[in-house]
């Protein structure tokens, strides 16, 4: 199938707009730890009965475990981490903007290391997406209060590092071999649960979620929905991107969320979108075609 890489990418970036909005809800009433850790054991649990319904096998080699160990690591542990924190410092707003990023750092990286090249059409097209997308995620800011803070720029920058090098790891292992999606995302996320439930407990930071979850049954709703979208299918669609295409593209289509809920919000929020919004909306659908000629 032409374009499956491209196609997979923005399927990922539709799975994580919605996710986002689907954790909006539940970060709200029991934190953002709370959920992240949720997330990654109900995405272990779906993904290890999905594995064995489906009959796939673990028949991987030490290097291919040990890349998509990696990956997860640094792509889920220590990316989010410092993205929650960045949220935490200069907000939503900002975090995105920085997270605008890691495509472009995607590209690098591929380039370095996997040595990838990209047209020139390509490459234009990621510039062209990648400032459509920040003129969105820009969109709105005028006239608000947005917390500068040294160190929250240099956590949602180590962000966007993280999510980049997350995929560089993460193709290394499919560049060895194949590997089915479901399998890689399991081993990705069952490790990162590994070291970060752990550590949650130790620090006293992850509490017992039942007893909230009793009160508000919607948090379970909201955490079960995000977690089909998100780490269950959106990982997975965008490790078999990678598979099939340049990390370099893949990370610019996949970065596409904050377009994608532009109509999201506007119907299910009322919210009203500006002139700009639409605007650099549709600066990233031409970036995108562009990527699509190249």
């Amino acid at each position: 199938m032409p374009y499956i890489g491209e196609l997979s990418a923005i399927l990922t970036a539709f799975f994580w707009s919605g996710t986002s909005l689907a954790f909006a809800s539940a970060t709200h009433k029991i934190g953002s730890l709370q959920v992240n850790v949720n997330r990654l054991i109900l995405a272990s649990v779906f993904l290890i009965v999905t594995i064995f319904v489906m009959g796939y096998s673990f028949d991987l080699s030490k290097s291919q475990f040990i890349n998509l160990i990696i990956s997860g690591v640094i792509g889920l542990v220590i990316g989010d981490s410092f993205l929650f924190k960045s949220y935490q410092l200069v907000g939503a707003r900002i975090s995105m903007l920085l997270m605008s990023l890691s495509p472009g750092m995607s590209a690098i990286l591929a380039f370095v290391f996997l040595n990838e090249r990209i047209t020139t059409t390509g490459v234009l097209g990621i510039f062209i997406t990648i400032a459509g997308i920040m003129l969105v995620v820009f969109e709105g800011s005028n006239g608000s209060k947005i917390k500068i803070s040294g160190l929250g720029i240099f956590y949602g920058f180590i962000a966007a590092l993280g999510q980049a090098a997350g995929l560089i790891f993460a193709k290394y292992a499919f560049d060895e071999g194949h590997i089915t999606a479901f399998v890689a995302t399991f081993v990705r996320i069952f490790s990162s649960v590994l070291i970060i439930l752990p550590l949650a407990i130790l620090f006293n930071r992850y509490n017992n979620p039942f007893p909230k979850i009793k009160k508000d049954k919607s948090i379970l709703g909201s955490i079960l929905l995000g977690t089909v979208l998100g780490p269950y299918l959106g990982i997975t669609f965008s490790l078999i991107s990678i598979e099939y295409t340049k990390v370099g593209i893949a990370a610019t289509l996949m970065a596409t969320p904050p377009i994608i809920m532009l109509p999201m919000v506007r119907y299910i929020y009322k919210e009203k979108i500006s002139w700009r919004a639409i605007t650099g909306a549709v600066i990233a659908v031409a970036g995108v075609a562009l990527i699509f000629l190249s």
